[in-house]
């Protein structure tokens, strides 16, 4: 009987090549859309559990009231991992990690800057990365060790076995090669090329070792015997700052590990949220996609219930039962939607070194993996039986008797049924224009947004080996004002584009000793508001002029509200022990977030120390390339043994709205997807309408009924659908998009041209799509429909 099914099924398809084309399409390309986006779903999901007991393992976070707010950061002391072991219930393993910093390394002639971490002893007990060769008993025991990973060890050593091999870090420290692993997993929140002992941080950085437990510097994994010890450790856990300092009232808690990339926003030191908000959007895009697909399947199906309908009438008049005829339908469609399986495979491949160039990633179909084939399988499955049940139950139910005289099918119900599916459809497509608009317009609002300083022609250059000591810093500074390729030259203690370090160490008078206010903190050099392209708007900033400001301090326009200053200049603040006057006030500018207020900001002069970047404003009357060439040399001929780390700001910059145009983006191709699939089940609509109003048309035109007239009259009913669907889509999206909007402390209002772009967009595509078929039918001779009446 199945074999039987098979051949019919197979015939059908072939003998109807229009129908299945537009069926195939549909299927497929809801299919691939399906099948990209929880490619990307998975993978982001998959996010930190790569390693045995990631569901045991835990990130410490301390919670930190100030400026009338809760901020929650996974920075924590460098003696938090060791009080962690020893006083926390439950805990088996415990390391801190440096957060990765470019270093250069070198063996022989091969010099590269790559991101060296320094871990703790347990840091490869808790990640268990796969060692590739020399596995040491006890990792990083040695002062002086390191462990490479794979493409790390290739590039230094080649084809050459790479233990017990010496490699120089920062033209200073001989490490001993004592291990190579895999590559750290893409989607892995902890990246690194190399990793060096804790130990020879300390070495590095004094410091580091003598640290107080008020300052946190670093990121504390731990790992517990049992998840179900959570409640208690973090019980433990608590004041674990207090124990350790009394003056510190941070309070400290385990953040699962597994959750730290998608779960990462806090508000009032509770997780929020954060990434997994953005997949929520994305697999539900996925799933309506492949359900508008699957309405489509039921338009177009019963939309050839004419042709069907002898069939069913014949079949079921020599003894088919109508479970039988399901079977036949509900086949077809499975089977259908296998062959759009394979066209959707092949869609999906051409397609994903776009996305991963987009994403910037690697997602690639697992064929070899057992989990993606039973998940195919369900896909198949799923779609084929939502495809296949209405047009399988509506078909079936015909009347033989009826049929064969006659066909007069149930014309309301079903069209009833089909029109509330188009609506549907209408909906998804509408709301997904309404949103894309919003993020478009959210996105352009921030990004032209005036962020303090011009980003435009400055560059920073990472500051290494020689470049550390001021008096080359200031011969570099010399050197590139000379060279006419740099119009003015600063430092500053950290990337201008990214967070700096915090402290809430700073009093005032009358200042409420209760009240705990956080302030951000770096270090400049002479020229900085010139060079960054800022404002000062009073006093002045640090310049040769005034060679002893070491307790003088800038002030941002954020700080001197939150101190309460009408008259800045000359005031006094006390740093830790130190009094600082206040010298300048420096307009805000954005450093971390685009979206977020600027945070309370102090200067201080980086005379001695706190040298991280060279600021450089190129000089515009100058050719941009001899000028980078110029400045390349000059860093060069100061600094010889260290490769030039340069990079424009306002490329920089652009990183902070990847999450923003990822989401545009997306929602730009699979809404215009959505849209496409969308218009292939009006399509369907407007045949199955065509067919039942085959007769009433043709009447009309023989009483004289124009072509014009027909259009309008058939355009007409689903010109009320997409008014419908459009009614509905508008305060659905409006309550999205708000939603997403309010994430944003700098945000747009809600216009009306969204949804007039909306409506408009919808309208026009209905009526293009219906008006392919109504122009056919509207121009149809009238004596082939009536007759044989």
């Amino acid at each position: 009987m199945f074999r039987l099914n098979l051949k019919i099924a197979l015939r059908n398809l072939w003998r109807n090549k229009g129908f299945t084309l537009i069926n195939l399409g549909g299927l497929a390309i809801g299919l691939a859309s399906c099948m990209v986006l929880l490619l990307y779903v998975a993978y982001e999901y998959g996010y930190d559990k790569q390693f045995t007991d990631y569901d045991k393992t835990y990130v410490v976070y301390n919670n930190s009231i100030a400026n009338g707010k809760t901020f929650s950061w996974a920075w924590t002391p460098g003696k938090m991992a060791d009080q962690v072991k020893e006083k926390i219930p439950g805990v088996v393993y415990a390391a801190q990690s440096s957060y990765p910093h470019p270093l250069l390394i070198e063996h022989d002639a091969r010099k590269l800057r790559a991101k060296g971490v320094f871990v703790g002893a347990d840091f490869l007990k808790i990640l268990d990365y796969k060692f590739i060769s020399g596995q040491p008993k006890q990792p990083l025991e040695g002062l002086n060790s390191v462990i490479l990973t794979k493409t790390l060890a290739e590039k230094l050593f080649g084809g050459e076995d790479p233990i017990n091999k010496v490699v120089k870090l920062d033209n200073n420290d001989l490490l001993n090669v004592e291990a190579v692993i895999e590559d750290v997993p893409a989607n892995s929140s902890v990246k690194f090329d190399y990793l060096m002992s804790w130990a020879l941080y300390e070495k590095r950085e004094p410091w580091v070792k003598n640290s107080p437990f008020g300052n946190n510097i670093c990121l504390t994994l731990v790992q517990l015997q049992n998840p179900d010890q959570l409640a208690e450790a973090n019980a433990a856990i608590r004041y674990i700052y207090q124990r350790n300092d009394k003056d510190v009232t941070n309070e400290g808690f385990l953040h699962p590990f597994a959750k730290w990339h998608l779960y990462g926003e806090f508000a009032n030191g509770k997780s929020i949220g954060g990434k997994i908000d953005q997949l929520k959007i994305f697999l539900m895009l996925a799933f309506c996609i492949l359900l508008i697909a699957c309405v489509n399947f039921m338009n177009l199906s019963t939309a050839r219930s004419e042709k069907r309908a002898k069939e069913v009438g014949v079949r079921k008049a020599i003894g088919s039962s109508r479970k039988s005829l399901i079977g036949q339908f509900m086949l077809e469609s499975v089977l259908l939607t296998l062959i759009g399986t394979i066209l959707a495979f092949v869609l999906a491949e051409i397609s994903l070194p776009y996305f991963n160039n987009l994403l910037g990633i690697n997602l690639v179909i697992e064929y070899q993996n057992w989990k993606f084939w039973f998940g195919l399988l369900v896909l198949i499955t799923f779609t084929g039986l939502l495809a296949g049940s209405y047009p399988a139950i509506y078909l079936s139910s015909f009347e033989p008797v009826k049929v064969i005289k006659g066909f007069s099918a149930k014309v309301g119900s079903s069209v009833s049924i089909r029109k509330i599916l188009v609506v549907f459809q209408f909906i998804f497509a509408v709301c997904l224009i309404i949103c894309t608009i919003v993020i478009y317009q959210q996105l352009s609002y921030i990004k032209n947004k005036p962020i303090g300083y011009d980003k435009g022609n400055l560059i920073q250059i990472a500051v290494q080996g020689n470049l550390k000591d001021p008096k080359k810093a200031a011969l570099l500074k010399e050197e590139l004002l000379k060279s006419g390729a740099a119009a003015s030259v600063s430092t500053f203690s950290m990337d201008i584009s990214e967070g700096g370090n915090n402290t809430s160490d700073i009093t005032w008078q009358g200042k409420n000793p209760k009240e705990k206010s956080l302030f951000n903190f770096g270090a400049i050099g002479t020229d900085f508001t010139r060079t960054i392209g800022t404002e000062l708007i009073s006093g002045r900033e640090f310049s040769a002029q005034f060679p002893n400001d070491t307790n003088s301090v800038l002030l941002n326009e954020a700080a001197v509200k939150m101190i309460g200053f009408k008259d800045p200049i000359g005031k006094i603040v006390k740093w830790g022990t130190s009094d600082n006057t206040v010298v300048g006030v420096v307009k805000d500018f954005v450093m971390e977030s685009a979206y977020q207020k600027v945070a309370p900001m102090i200067f201080y002069a980086g005379i001695k120390d706190g040298l991280e970047v060279i600021l450089v404003r190129l000089n515009t009357t100058k050719n941009i390339s001899s000028s980078l060439s110029d400045i390349d040399n000059i860093v060069k001929r100061i600094e010889p043994n260290f490769p030039v780390d340069r990079k424009f700001v306002d490329e920089s910059f652009e990183v902070k709205f990847q999450n923003e145009k990822l989401l545009g983006t997306l929602s730009n191709w699979f809404g215009g997807f959505a849209i496409f699939i969308s218009c292939l089940g009006l399509l369907g609509l407007a045949l199955f309408m065509a067919e039942q109003r085959k007769k009433e048309i043709s009447i009309r035109k023989v009483l004289g009924a124009s072509t014009a007239n027909i259009l309008t009259l058939l355009n007409k009913d689903f010109i009320k659908l997409v008014a419908i669907a459009n009614l509905i889509a508008f305060p659905l999206a409006y309550i999205i998009i708000n939603k997403w909007l309010s994430g944003y402390e700098y945000r747009i209002s809600v216009s009306a041209l969204p949804f007039i772009v909306a409506i408009s967009l919808s309208v026009i595509i209905a009526i293009l799509t219906v008006s392919v078929q109504s122009v056919k039918v509207a121009k149809a001779n009238p004596i082939d429909a009536l007759k044989y009446e």
